[in-house]
């Protein structure tokens, strides 16, 4: 508790000067003090959970392996459960429930420790016997904190909830249990909701003569021309020399990342001998065609992919040599790219700290920044979304890198975003947990991306993919989709959005019609007696024309609706 203490503290005094208040400060004041003396009431009153904030004593709530289960109670009369005398980290309290094949559950719980700072995950055990950890939290002593996750139901089974933490020796304090079960209809619902809610708005459109009498039986079209969402595709270097593939790609997509191209080991594969030849030609193909490009990576931290001859070169060469990347990649594309994904997996995995130090890649962003402030530079890795047993890549661990990132010195300013791969293996996406970790990282206030989103070789790959994205799309946090898939003749054969003819796959055909459902909208209305008509529009760029038969007048006019909020008039002076 004095650690912590200490920690919220020393952050209070840094973000107090007036400089550095940023979203910096404000990520790190999250970080460090979303953490209440009361928890809140349980989410949809429980849900099917019964007696969820221990009102009833301990009714409904049984004993798990070698521990005891007693009722707690705060000094405002707040009832609460305490597992103690644990031996095993599964070990304390369970709580039995059914699911029901294809539902979705969500879950949560407030959890707080007696005693420091401890990881606390809900797993649920299946029929007796799987075991799924479907979201963790960082609890600490003397406040609670929200444990969020949840699981798709694979078959109907009994199933056992518990909680799960690696040190025996503290208790674990437990209210406010929520799991609640949706059909797949009613979470569809929801998304539509959202959707309509954050990436639509209505426009009213008023048509008058000049003298302002209003024009009755006026007809208002519009054309979506450009979508405000960024929703794009990864391209590789057939693109250069495929005329097929630049017109199916040009004739999608507004948004990309390389999937190799930018890579170190791709401009510098023997030492001294940079080309960014083919990396340039790309570039300038999508400038040509109004294709906005992510910086797809400065460097990679999983060791596997490092050149031979990085590594054998000892410390002091390798901080030369990265120092000399860093300068020469992002020195040259400033001001080409809207983002860098900086440190690519540098949560999975460490390279550059067993090499350099533990602050190595904290000092990659800071010179990343240092050489173009103008753009966002994201952490990325993968099992963020798409796996929720990866230990080390759970919400928490990778707050945790963010937190370090965030306070390292000098680096107050930086624009950063959090970039989740979203490689999605055989079976259907957990889209309770995916909802889950974007409500953690979006209560951040940085931008989420879906960065490299991919789904397995299955059956049901293109409804899988539809889920995917829908659910990305209908999240307030999340701010661009780019996905890692395209034509099969490029070389995608995991996710190919065409056959090697460039017919479409079922996959594509998903894919264009989210591209037209939301970048592609059209419209057609009349203006009722007050010279009125109302439309529920994408945000983005429209061509608007406003035609009358009568007085034989035709306008047209273009606009740009970003922010979805409230009702906003357009006037249109037709005769």
């Amino acid at each position: 508790m004095k650690f912590l203490l200490v920690k919220t503290i020393l952050v209070f005094l840094f973000c107090w000067v007036p400089s550095n208040m940023s979203t910096v400060c404000h990520v790190l004041l999250l970080l460090f003090q979303f953490c209440l003396v009361e928890p809140k009431r349980a989410q949809y009153r429980g849900g099917i959970i019964e007696n969820p904030d221990f009102d009833r004593c301990l009714n409904g709530w049984n004993v798990f392996g070698n521990a005891s289960i007693e009722e707690g109670k705060s000094k405002n009369g707040n009832k609460f459960l305490i597992s103690k005398h644990r031996t095993r980290p599964l070990d304390g309290v369970s709580k039995n429930v059914q699911f029901e094949q294809g539902q979705i559950y969500s879950f949560s719980a407030w959890i707080q420790i007696s005693e420091g700072i401890e990881n606390v995950s809900v797993v649920f055990r299946i029929d007796g016997k799987d075991l799924i950890r479907a979201g963790k939290v960082i609890a600490k002593s003397g406040c609670w904190s929200l444990l969020k996750g949840g699981v798709t139901a694979n078959s109907s089974s009994p199933v056992d909830i518990l909680f799960e933490t690696k040190n025996i020796r503290t208790e674990i304090w437990i209210d406010s249990v929520s799991l609640q079960a949706f059909t797949r209809e009613q979470w569809k619902h929801h998304q539509e909701i959202m959707i309509k809610k954050e990436r639509k708005s209505n426009v009213r459109f008023e048509v008058t003569c000049d003298n302002g009498t209003a024009v009755e039986g006026a007809f208002v079209s519009t054309k979506q021309i450009k979508g405000d969402f960024p929703f794009g595709c990864a391209m590789n270097h057939h693109i250069l020399d495929n005329t097929d593939y630049q017109k199916w790609f040009a004739s999608r997509f507004k948004y990309t990342a390389f999937t190799n191209e930018m890579k170190w080991y791709f401009d510098e594969a023997i030492q001294g001998q940079e080309n960014y030849t083919i990396p340039d030609s790309m570039l300038n193909f999508c400038k040509q065609n109004d294709i906005l490009v992510r910086g797809h990576n400065v460097f990679w931290a999983d060791m596997k992919y490092q050149q031979k001859w990085v590594l054998d070169l000892s410390p002091d060469d390798l901080q030369k040599a990265t120092t000399k990347r860093i300068d020469s990649v992002v020195s040259r594309y400033k001001g080409q790219l809207i983002a860098w994904d900086v440190v690519n997996e540098n949560v999975h995995f460490r390279f550059y700290e067993d090499k350099l130090g533990p602050n190595a890649s904290n000092e990659f962003y800071l010179r990343a920044y240092q050489l173009d402030p103008s753009i966002t530079m994201f952490l990325n890795d993968y099992n963020t979304l798409e796996y929720c047993g990866d230990e080390n890549v759970s919400p928490v661990t990778y707050m945790q890198k963010l937190e370090n990132m965030l306070s390292y010195p000098g680096i107050q300013g930086i624009s950063a975003g959090i970039g989740l791969e979203g490689h999605f293996g055989l079976g259907n996406a957990n889209l309770a947990y995916m909802r889950s970790v974007m409500d953690i990282f979006g209560s951040t206030g940085l931008p989420l991306w879906f960065t490299e989103v991919s789904v397995a070789n299955d059956p049901d790959q293109a409804q899988y993919l539809e889920e995917v994205l829908r659910e990305g799309y209908s999240h307030p946090a999340v701010k661009g989709i780019i996905m890692f898939m395209g034509p099969a003749q490029a070389g995608f054969k995991e996710t190919p959005l065409t056959d090697m003819s460039f017919s479409n796959t079922p996959a594509g055909d998903v894919v264009d019609k989210l591209l037209r459902e939301w970048n592609s909208q059209t419209t057609e209305t009349k203006t009722n007696a007050k010279g009125l008509s109302e439309i529920l529009m994408n945000l983005g760029e429209h061509t608007v024309t406003v035609e009358h038969q009568l007085t034989n007048s035709l306008v047209t006019k273009t606009f740009n609706y970003k922010v979805a909020k409230g009702v906003r008039t357009v006037h249109f002076q037709i005769c």
